[in-house]
């Protein structure tokens, strides 16, 4: 009588300790939806610029490197520009460890438009640095746009292509260096939605 009067109150401890149990090896399985989501992440940023997406150029003098960036190796960002003229080019890749961007800004670009010799503002920042170059006149650069051509029916999305060409040093906004790029070629997405 004595055993079975304590064996009544273990079984009823442990039925109760169960779903508790279960609940915590449940707790610790990976949830697959999160799994998704990274791999959803990782495509969107790997494609920004576009399957075909790269930026190649020689810098010369403040920064000297030669850069070769594929569309794995780049991201991209545009914007139309503040007074609704033209557009603006953000290309984003790593240089000996830092993040390099280059700003191309076309104002006399129209969407879908090419052409030659389109005037273009170019900005060189070192991110984080506090290291800002540009150009110092409307005239020191410009771009030869090769294509511009619709992702999707009815898209905003365009992928443009082209050469930069700049006759004039970008000057350091806050330092007395200055970058030298003879000639720049590129592709990548642009928005004409964004503003």
């Amino acid at each position: 009588m004595h055993s079975s009067s304590k064996k009544a109150p273990h079984s009823g401890r442990l039925s109760l300790l169960w779903p508790l149990l279960l609940a915590l090896v449940g707790a610790c399985q990976p949830a697959p939806e999160a799994t998704t989501e990274v791999e959803e992440t990782a495509v969107t940023v790997a494609t920004s610029c576009g399957d075909k997406g790269y930026l190649s150029t020689q810098l010369y003098g403040g920064i000297a490197r030669e850069i070769s960036w594929n569309a794995g190796e780049l991201s991209c960002e545009s914007m139309i520009r503040p007074d609704g003229r033209g557009m603006r080019l953000r290309i984003t890749g790593d240089v000996a460890g830092n993040q390099l961007a280059i700003i191309l800004a076309l104002p006399e670009l129209q969407r879908g438009s090419t052409g030659t010799e389109s005037p273009t503002v170019v900005t060189l920042t070192v991110e984080g640095s506090g290291r800002f170059f540009s150009t110092p006149t409307l005239e020191a650069c410009w771009s030869d746009i090769a294509a511009q051509d619709s992702i999707g029916d009815g898209d905003d999305r365009f992928d443009i292509s082209g050469v930069l060409y700049c006759v004039a040093p970008l000057g350091e906004i806050n330092g007395d260096a200055a970058i030298s790029i003879p000639r720049l070629e590129f592709r990548g997405i642009i928005d004409w939605s964004t503003t």
